[in-house]
């Protein structure tokens, strides 16, 4: 080791931002004479972002040596295959965002263009009953990957549902007590600065300790202690494009079935969660602040729960967008510290992660050469902006008539990015993909398909196959999806089975004070 390196990391905020931090960066350094401490504040509630994943959980899980269905059972954990979106497109009508594929590509050519080819010879099957996970889901049924699928029907994926505040209860334990992560309690009072640079000295808590690092990694949350704050560094604010700037939150007890997916409910003046926990229910409304009242959203909601109320409604207010530069000096800022973006496809916990990795990639000594932080800022700006125009898709191709929030989301310009991309598809089905994409063609082509947005003509290669071939094709496809849907498990035989939370355990668990998905 060098004597310019790295020897110390101060991460300031706990909650699931700062302790995912601290298990992977001590998962990684732990062959480093690295020492990582973590300092947060007992007076301050975090957020509890992440109800609801993406599969890239799972990769989180691998990476710091944990067992997908262990995490599960410490944090009342259910089973996602995906998102149902219901109203979206026009009220009365539904659609599933699936972890999978569609169908079965022939010649190189894409499956939705036979798709798209039968459909414009009068068959009106949707896309969706080509796809095992959505058929899965449909029937609140649990089927796991196979680990070498026969063909494209068989490639799908599934993220979990858990509690944030016990999630963080147990990456907190497992940094402190397997990680030699150090943990300080206390409220920061101030944020020193020093050198010709103006680099992150030192930090003070409201007792006069003093705390020095090396490198600085801010979990502090909305408030953005150190690089909003104490570094200045901008916000660049999307509002304009994505409408909701606000969302109330509160749990009940089960009503309904335990279902295996998200649901998404397009609402007047924006849309409700349900994610379905072992122990209750997450239940918000994410809206637009300009088109109903805080009252009237929280009279809504609750008018909709499912079950019995058990906590007092949670009111979250927030700007989507990200800091102009996400590492800044000495200083990286992950989770909402960094930026948020509407939580419509749980992507809050997944640019934690990537947020993580990205700085280990570019892991710096104590130089901070500039071209590491250019790098990692360039690309997280790319990450930011491609995941925004995945969600402003969904806001701009409603048909939901007559609504002002809904109408106005309809008349956007659209970036380009995300302009020619529409352009792509609505032209000849093209799906694009570009530099990092969070999202893959399967994604983008179950939101054009569910909000109606479909070419006028099929790819001429799809021409290869005759339509009494494509006729043989697709019966024999939606056969192997009944055929494997009818091995699945109900969701909560799975549960029980795999990962119900001990009784003692879930007795202690408390409703979370707050979520954005």
């Amino acid at each position: 080791m060098t004597d310019n390196a790295i020897r110390s990391i101060l991460i300031v905020g706990g909650g699931t931002a700062g302790w995912m931090t601290a298990n992977l960066l001590a998962t990684r350094l732990r062959r480093l004479p690295v020492q990582i401490t973590l300092v947060e504040s007992p007076d301050i509630r975090t957020v509890g972002v992440g109800e609801a994943t993406v599969p890239a959980i799972r990769d989180y899980f691998r990476a710091i040596g944990v067992n997908e269905f262990d995490v599960m059972r410490a944090t009342q954990g259910t089973v996602k295959l995906g998102i149902e979106f219901r109203d979206w497109s026009r009220p009365g009508t539904n659609f599933f965002h699936p972890f999978g594929r569609y169908g079965v590509d022939a010649f190189s050519v894409p499956f939705h263009q036979f798709w798209l080819k039968r459909r414009m010879a009068g068959d009106d099957t949707p896309l969706s009953a080509y796809c095992l996970a959505t058929e899965a889901a449909m029937r609140n049924l649990v089927i796991l990957p196979p680990e070498q699928p026969a063909n494209d029907l068989g490639v799908f994926d599934w993220a979990i549902h858990f509690d944030a505040g016990l999630f963080a209860r147990f990456l907190s334990q497992r940094a402190r007590e397997e990680l030699g992560v150090a943990h300080v309690e206390g409220t920061i009072a101030g944020v020193h600065r020093g050198g010709e640079d103006g680099r992150i000295a030192s930090v003070t808590l409201t007792g006069g300790d003093t705390l020095e690092a090396d490198l600085f990694i801010d979990c502090s949350g909305f408030r953005s202690l150190l690089l909003g704050q104490a570094l200045e560094v901008p916000y660049d604010d999307w509002t304009h494009l994505l409408p909701c700037d606000r969302a109330v939150a509160v749990p009940c007890t089960h009503g309904d079935a335990l279902t295996p997916y998200t649901r998404s409910t397009a609402l007047s003046a924006g849309w409700q969660w349900r994610i379905p926990l072992q122990h209750r229910v997450g239940n918000g409304y994410v809206y637009s602040s300009r088109h109903i009242s805080d009252d009237e959203a929280t009279a809504t909601l609750l008018s909709r729960l499912e079950g019995e109320q058990l906590a007092e409604p949670n009111m979250l207010r927030f700007r989507t967008g990200h800091r102009t530069r996400v590492w800044e000096k000495n200083c990286v800022a992950i989770g909402l510290a960094a930026g948020f973006l509407e939580p419509l496809e749980s992507t809050s916990i997944t640019l934690i992660q990537s947020g993580v990795e990205r700085l280990l990639a570019h892991f710096p000594d104590r130089d901070f050469e500039p071209s590491l932080a250019d790098e990692f800022n360039r690309i997280t700006s790319l990450e930011y902006a491609r995941i925004r125009d995945f969600l402003l898709l969904h806001y701009w191709g409603n048909r939901r008539h007559g609504e002002p929030m809904w109408d106005a989301c309809r008349a956007l310009e659209l970036p380009e990015t995300l302009a020619s991309r529409v352009r792509a598809f609505a032209g000849g089905g093209k799906l694009p993909r570009y530099e990092w994409d969070s999202f893959q063609p399967p994604s983008w082509l179950s939101m054009y398909a569910g909000l109606d947005i479909l070419p006028p003509r099929h790819d001429p290669l799809a021409d290869q196959l005759s339509a009494e071939e494509l006729g043989a094709s697709f019966a024999k496809m939606r056969e192997a999806i009944g055929r494997a849907t009818a091995l699945g498990i109900p969701h909560d035989e799975f549960i029980a089975e795999h990962c119900a939370m001990q009784t003692d355990i879930a007795r202690s668990a408390q409703p979370a004070p707050a979520s954005i998905i």
